[in-house]
Protein backbone atom coordinates (compact mmCIF):
# COMPACT_ATOMS: atom_id res chain seq x y z
CA UNK A 1 0.00 0.00 0.00
CA UNK A 2 1.07 3.57 -0.99
CA UNK A 3 0.38 6.94 0.58
CA UNK A 4 1.57 8.96 -2.21
CA UNK A 5 0.51 12.49 -3.61
CA UNK A 6 1.73 15.58 -4.79
CA UNK A 7 0.59 19.07 -5.42
CA UNK A 8 2.07 22.65 -5.71
CA UNK A 9 6.14 20.92 -4.75
CA UNK A 10 4.46 18.82 -1.85
CA UNK A 11 4.84 15.06 -2.05
CA UNK A 12 3.04 12.56 0.94
CA UNK A 13 5.01 9.39 1.25
CA UNK A 14 6.13 7.11 4.43
CA UNK A 15 9.37 8.16 6.12
CA UNK A 16 12.56 7.53 5.06
CA UNK A 17 14.74 6.12 8.10
CA UNK A 18 16.84 8.41 6.90
CA UNK A 19 14.21 10.96 8.05
CA UNK A 20 13.05 9.57 11.64
CA UNK A 21 15.84 12.31 13.39
CA UNK A 22 13.92 15.37 11.35
CA UNK A 23 10.14 13.60 12.44
CA UNK A 24 11.59 13.30 15.93
CA UNK A 25 12.48 17.09 15.78
CA UNK A 26 9.28 18.12 14.57
CA UNK A 27 7.44 16.36 16.82
CA UNK A 28 9.60 17.24 19.97
CA UNK A 29 8.90 20.89 19.08
CA UNK A 30 5.06 20.28 18.17
CA UNK A 31 4.15 18.30 21.60
CA UNK A 32 6.60 20.42 24.00
CA UNK A 33 3.61 22.54 25.12
CA UNK A 34 1.27 19.74 25.45
CA UNK A 35 -0.44 19.80 28.39
CA UNK A 36 -1.06 16.07 29.34
CA UNK A 37 2.93 15.29 28.58
CA UNK A 38 3.79 18.08 30.47
CA UNK A 39 1.80 16.38 33.86
CA UNK A 40 2.56 12.60 33.14
CA UNK A 41 6.10 13.36 32.17
CA UNK A 42 6.13 15.23 36.00
CA UNK A 43 9.46 17.04 35.47
CA UNK A 44 10.06 20.02 37.54
CA UNK A 45 13.23 21.50 35.87
CA UNK A 46 12.38 21.89 32.34
CA UNK A 47 15.76 20.83 31.20
CA UNK A 48 14.37 17.14 32.43
CA UNK A 49 10.98 17.70 30.86
CA UNK A 50 12.91 18.07 27.23
CA UNK A 51 15.04 14.78 28.36
CA UNK A 52 12.07 12.94 29.02
CA UNK A 53 9.94 14.17 26.20
CA UNK A 54 12.86 13.87 23.96
CA UNK A 55 13.25 10.25 25.25
CA UNK A 56 9.58 9.51 24.24
CA UNK A 57 9.44 10.75 20.86
CA UNK A 58 12.41 8.78 20.51
CA UNK A 59 10.69 5.29 21.85
CA UNK A 60 7.59 5.85 20.14
CA UNK A 61 9.20 6.25 16.24
CA UNK A 62 11.33 3.31 17.56
CA UNK A 63 8.38 1.13 18.41
CA UNK A 64 6.10 2.40 15.28
CA UNK A 65 9.53 1.40 12.94
CA UNK A 66 9.67 -1.55 14.85
CA UNK A 67 5.92 -3.09 14.34
CA UNK A 68 5.70 -1.38 10.76
CA UNK A 69 2.85 1.09 11.88
CA UNK A 70 2.37 3.79 8.96
CA UNK A 71 5.10 6.97 9.69
CA UNK A 72 3.90 9.71 7.13
CA UNK A 73 5.80 12.49 6.26
CA UNK A 74 4.64 16.02 4.00
CA UNK A 75 7.51 17.23 1.85
CA UNK A 76 8.07 20.31 0.14
CA UNK A 77 10.76 20.23 -2.28
CA UNK A 78 12.16 17.67 0.05
CA UNK A 79 11.96 18.95 3.19
CA UNK A 80 10.31 17.41 5.21
CA UNK A 81 7.72 19.85 6.82
CA UNK A 82 5.07 17.71 8.44
CA UNK A 83 4.25 14.21 10.04
CA UNK A 84 2.07 11.88 11.01
CA UNK A 85 2.18 8.33 13.32
CA UNK A 86 -1.12 6.23 12.81
CA UNK A 87 -1.66 2.80 14.74
CA UNK A 88 -3.27 0.90 12.27
CA UNK A 89 -3.45 -2.40 14.06
CA UNK A 90 -6.16 -2.04 17.48
CA UNK A 91 -3.59 -4.68 18.77
CA UNK A 92 -0.92 -2.06 19.16
CA UNK A 93 -3.19 0.51 21.33
CA UNK A 94 -3.11 -0.32 25.07
CA UNK A 95 -1.39 -2.76 26.94
CA UNK A 96 0.21 -4.86 24.36
CA UNK A 97 3.41 -2.95 23.55
CA UNK A 98 6.14 -4.66 23.21
CA UNK A 99 8.42 -5.51 26.72
CA UNK A 100 11.50 -3.54 25.85
CA UNK A 101 9.83 -0.38 24.21
CA UNK A 102 7.90 -0.80 27.85
CA UNK A 103 11.35 -1.37 29.36
CA UNK A 104 13.32 1.29 27.66
CA UNK A 105 10.90 3.72 28.32
CA UNK A 106 11.12 3.37 32.06
CA UNK A 107 14.92 3.89 32.21
CA UNK A 108 14.32 7.13 30.07
CA UNK A 109 11.28 8.56 31.12
CA UNK A 110 10.45 6.85 34.73
CA UNK A 111 8.23 4.13 35.90
CA UNK A 112 4.91 5.83 36.60
CA UNK A 113 5.10 7.86 33.45
CA UNK A 114 4.90 5.07 31.71
CA UNK A 115 2.36 3.29 33.33
CA UNK A 116 0.01 6.22 33.11
CA UNK A 117 0.90 6.57 29.10
CA UNK A 118 -0.37 2.78 28.88
CA UNK A 119 -3.15 3.16 31.00
CA UNK A 120 -4.13 6.18 28.54
CA UNK A 121 -3.92 3.71 25.75
CA UNK A 122 -5.67 1.24 27.34
CA UNK A 123 -8.62 4.01 28.77
CA UNK A 124 -8.55 5.23 24.72
CA UNK A 125 -8.88 1.37 23.31
CA UNK A 126 -11.92 0.62 25.50
CA UNK A 127 -13.46 4.33 24.65
CA UNK A 128 -13.09 2.70 20.55
CA UNK A 129 -13.92 -0.93 20.90
CA UNK A 130 -17.37 -0.23 19.53
CA UNK A 131 -15.58 1.60 16.33
CA UNK A 132 -13.26 -1.23 16.00
CA UNK A 133 -11.44 -1.71 13.75
CA UNK A 134 -10.16 1.43 13.25
CA UNK A 135 -6.92 3.63 12.85
CA UNK A 136 -5.44 6.20 15.33
CA UNK A 137 -3.65 8.79 14.82
CA UNK A 138 -1.02 9.04 17.80
CA UNK A 139 1.06 11.85 16.73
CA UNK A 140 0.83 14.40 14.08
CA UNK A 141 3.12 17.53 13.94
CA UNK A 142 3.72 20.54 11.40
CA UNK A 143 7.23 22.31 11.53
CA UNK A 144 6.66 25.38 13.29
CA UNK A 145 8.47 27.22 10.83
CA UNK A 146 6.23 26.84 8.74
CA UNK A 147 2.61 26.89 10.02
CA UNK A 148 -0.20 28.84 9.12
CA UNK A 149 0.34 27.67 5.41
CA UNK A 150 -1.97 24.30 5.13
CA UNK A 151 0.79 21.78 5.39
CA UNK A 152 -1.57 20.30 8.14
CA UNK A 153 -4.70 20.18 6.39
CA UNK A 154 -2.96 18.94 3.72
CA UNK A 155 -1.54 16.11 5.59
CA UNK A 156 -4.61 15.44 7.11
CA UNK A 157 -6.47 15.14 3.87
CA UNK A 158 -3.99 12.87 2.67
CA UNK A 159 -4.52 10.61 5.77
CA UNK A 160 -7.68 9.75 4.47
CA UNK A 161 -6.02 7.88 1.39
CA UNK A 162 -4.14 5.98 3.86
CA UNK A 163 -8.14 4.93 5.30
CA UNK A 164 -9.55 4.42 1.83
CA UNK A 165 -7.09 2.00 0.99
CA UNK A 166 -7.55 0.09 4.21
CA UNK A 167 -9.78 -2.94 3.76
CA UNK A 168 -10.29 -3.60 7.57
CA UNK A 169 -11.48 -0.63 8.99
CA UNK A 170 -13.52 1.94 9.88
CA UNK A 171 -12.32 5.06 10.31
CA UNK A 172 -9.67 6.98 12.16
CA UNK A 173 -9.52 8.30 15.65
CA UNK A 174 -7.41 10.90 17.33
CA UNK A 175 -7.22 12.05 21.51
CA UNK A 176 -6.57 16.35 21.76
CA UNK A 177 -5.70 17.89 24.81
CA UNK A 178 -6.50 21.59 23.28
CA UNK A 179 -9.21 22.93 22.71
CA UNK A 180 -8.09 25.04 19.09
CA UNK A 181 -7.31 21.25 17.80
CA UNK A 182 -10.99 20.54 17.56
CA UNK A 183 -11.90 23.22 15.05
CA UNK A 184 -8.91 21.83 13.03
CA UNK A 185 -10.20 18.34 12.99
CA UNK A 186 -13.80 19.28 12.83
CA UNK A 187 -13.48 20.70 9.71
CA UNK A 188 -12.06 17.54 7.75
CA UNK A 189 -14.98 15.53 9.04
CA UNK A 190 -13.88 14.14 12.95
CA UNK A 191 -16.65 14.43 15.46
CA UNK A 192 -16.95 14.38 19.27
CA UNK A 193 -17.04 10.50 20.94
CA UNK A 194 -16.59 11.38 24.67
CA UNK A 195 -14.57 14.03 26.86
CA UNK A 196 -11.97 12.23 29.06
CA UNK A 197 -9.37 13.27 31.74
CA UNK A 198 -6.02 11.78 32.13
CA UNK A 199 -3.62 13.17 34.97
CA UNK A 200 -6.61 15.82 35.62
CA UNK A 201 -5.98 17.43 32.47
CA UNK A 202 -8.99 17.59 30.02
CA UNK A 203 -9.39 15.92 26.61
CA UNK A 204 -11.33 15.02 23.13
CA UNK A 205 -11.64 11.54 21.53
CA UNK A 206 -13.11 12.18 18.00
CA UNK A 207 -13.51 9.78 15.05
CA UNK A 208 -13.88 10.09 11.19
CA UNK A 209 -15.92 7.29 9.68
CA UNK A 210 -14.58 5.85 7.10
Amino acid sequence: MSVETSQHELIVRYLNPEDINVAASVLYQAYHDDPLLKQVLEAKQEATFEKKLRSLIREELSAFGQTGQPMVGLYHQDRLVAVACVIANSDELGANRQWHWRLRLMMSAGYLQTQQLIEKEKSIRQALQAHEPCHFLSLIAVDPHVQRLGYGHYLLTALDDLITQSKETNGMAVFITKPEQAQFFAGHGYQILQNMEFSSVEGTLLFKNK
